[in-house]
């Protein structure tokens, strides 16, 4: 992308002394021409850059502006390699990798060879996401729709979107786009997509809003929730809700309180921890784990006969 050779290009030029067109157009994979073309571009943008013919001369920043104005610290640097290695995680290709051997070229002064952050955003599913990351990537720079097959607690569906936003949230990817079937924006995340792939439609980019991810618009709450926890728990309600969720009772246990947006993943999240957990409210939670737990022991009450 243009965009991208162009801070290559500048950032190259910051960090050395002198280069060539030649040299860039081998860097970025591009015909010195249009390498000529990138650096009327820099010029327009107000970058002294000074270029000279014949042996000994290329393509430099005037001295002043390099020592009295330059645009990354070690630091920022830093931070960008380490968000390139992030997305290097759930790459498809040698893109991020390429772009920061770009970047570090002639900067071994410039960047700490030590790494302070190390980023991985694939998690366990890095062999199923990248395939479904890279083809998105693809449909949203073309300007395609992707279609799929999508697992909803609602049920099983086949689905066509405009994608528009790639997302990592609440520890998961998700894909933000313009829904066909439902003609509204939707947020889908991809460990529940099967079967993507970029069509050959092409769609006009709509006036898209950012998705509101805030916790409250999607998950917005309305279950009260009060539990009694084991104090050998503690270290599950902390890591998932914080130090600050819940109370020591007389008798040591924990009292959790918390609004819960799904019955249904409540009572899921509830049973996980078994008899080190009593339901105080809602009713109906009780309730229901109370039945699974009938019928779970119906299930295995046979074992002993």
């Amino acid at each position: 992308m243009k965009t991208d050779r162009l801070i290559g290009i500048l950032s190259i030029l910051l960090q050395e002394e002198k280069t060539t067109a030649p040299e860039l157009a081998e860097k970025f994979e591009g015909s010195r021409r249009t390498i000529n073309r990138d650096i009327e571009d820099l010029c327009k943008a107000g970058i002294p850059i000074r270029t000279a013919q014949g042996t000994g001369g290329g393509i430099s920043i005037m001295d002043g502006y390099r020592m009295d104005r330059t645009i990354l610290t070690s630091k920022d640097m830093q931070m960008i390699l380490a968000g390139l290695r992030s997305l290097d995680s759930v790459s498809g290709n040698r893109y991020y990798g390429q772009l920061m051997e770009k970047i570090q070229t002639g900067s071994s002064e410039f960047i700490s060879e030590r790494d302070s952050m190390l980023i991985d955003l694939s998690s366990w599913y890095k062999g199923s996401l990248v395939p479904k990351i890279e083809v998105i990537q693809n449909a949203i720079e073309n300007r395609h729709t992707i279609q799929f097959k999508y697992y909803a607690p609602s049920g099983d569906g086949n689905r066509r979107i405009e994608p528009y936003y790639l997302v990592f949230r609440w520890s998961s990817w998700y894909v933000w786009g313009w829904c066909l079937e439902r003609e509204d924006y939707r947020l889908f995340k991809l460990n529940r997509m099967d079967c993507v792939t970029e069509s050959e439609q092409f769609f006009m980019c709509r006036n898209v809003p950012m998705p509101n991810l805030s916790n409250e618009k999607i998950f917005p709450g309305g279950i009260k929730v009060k539990v009694l926890f084991a104090p050998d728990v503690k270290w599950r309600l902390v890591e998932e809700f914080g130090p600050h969720c819940f109370t020591r009772t007389d008798d040591g246990r924990l009292l959790f309180s918390a609004d819960y947006t799904d019955m249904e993943n409540l009572v899921t999240w509830l049973m996980t921890f078994g008899a080190k957990a009593e339901v105080l409210e809602p009713k109906e939670a009780r309730d229901i784990i109370r039945r699974n737990a009938e019928e779970t022991l119906k299930s295995y009450g046979g074992l002993g006969k």
